[in-house]
């Protein structure tokens, strides 16, 4: 199973190649914003994460309940974490 995670933006690496670190869970990763660009993605700003892009931009309340939500499935949590720590776009 596949899942888009949320991720806290923390910092913007390469704004020129739209890549920031997220923050999913205690884990940092690098990502790639490309596909929400337009949005105007800042520090701070919550997304939706699936190997290695943001997918779409998220409120923190959305944020929180997917990530409760996601916590509850129990593996498949653990397997999207997995790959969360192996997945990062330099």
């Amino acid at each position: 199973m596949c899942l888009g995670i949320p991720g806290q933006v923390v910092q913007i690496v390469d704004p020129a190649e739209a890549l920031a670190s997220v923050d999913v869970s205690g884990v940092r990763r690098t990502i790639s914003l490309r596909l929400v660009a337009d949005e105007g993605v800042d520090v701070g700003d919550w997304v939706l994460v699936h190997v290695g892009f943001a997918l779409s931009v998220i409120d923190a309340a959305e944020a929180a309940t997917t990530l409760d939500q996601i916590k509850r499935l129990g593996q498949p949590y653990v397997d999207e974490m997995d790959a969360f720590m192996e997945t990062e776009i330099v």
